[in-house]
């Protein structure tokens, strides 16, 4: 792979990484329920979802699904229903991530990782932006360097970048804040997740 077209490849993943979404919300819903942790849990949880769908793009995901489009539609289902029980779940926590805290109930790291894969590995989203954005670069590798690169490069971003959200958030004045507002952003990520559910069905 050269270097102009590994450039091209890190702009795309650092765009990906950065898009607003349930995968910030989710990792913004664990820092401020349990701390840095399982912030820093989540957001590696999910890169590693990122990589398993760079690794399963470069195996021919693209020309799987162009051949049989049930496969999406069953992934794109079952991403919906699991964005749905996140939203509810979020919506029916009463008096927010700040009671639990008060009980002294906190999100473990296994929880958060869980999460975060699932996040990552059932939104149809990001297996449209590897089978749309990434055919180009799976075709211009051609050696084991170069395949290395494409999976590589999005993990590694995407779990940078989410921790560097997990650190910025964990911050005690910051995360104090936040906790004051625990009950809005549970309604707020609620709304957010079952919307996003909404439109995956609708697009189905």
């Amino acid at each position: 792979m050269s270097w102009s077209m590994w450039l091209g490849l890190l702009a795309i993943s650092c765009l990906g990484a950065m898009s607003p979404g349930p995968s910030l919300a989710m990792v913004v819903r664990h820092t401020l329920g349990g701390g840095r942790a399982q912030g820093i849990a989540c957001a590696w949880a999910h890169s590693v979802g990122i990589g398993m769908y760079a690794l399963i793009t470069l195996l021919g995901l693209a020309a799987l699904l162009k051949h049989f489009p049930i496969i999406f539609k069953v992934i794109a289902v079952a991403g919906a229903l699991y964005l749905a029980w996140l939203g509810i779940k979020a919506l029916m926590s009463k008096g927010g991530m700040q009671q639990k805290l008060a009980a002294g109930r906190q999100t473990t790291v296994l929880e958060a990782a869980r999460d975060g894969i699932a996040i990552s590995m059932l939104n149809p989203k990001i297996m449209l932006f590897f089978t749309a954005l990434f055919s180009q670069f799976v075709l211009a590798a051609q050696h084991s360097s170069g395949k290395g690169l494409i999976v590589l490069t999005p993990l590694i971003v995407d779990g940078c970048w989410y921790t560097l959200i997990a650190f910025m958030l964990s911050q005690p004045k910051v995360l104090d804040k936040l906790r004051n507002k625990a009950n809005l952003i549970d309604k707020l990520t609620g709304g957010v997740l079952l919307l996003l559910a909404l439109r995956v069905v609708a697009s189905i």
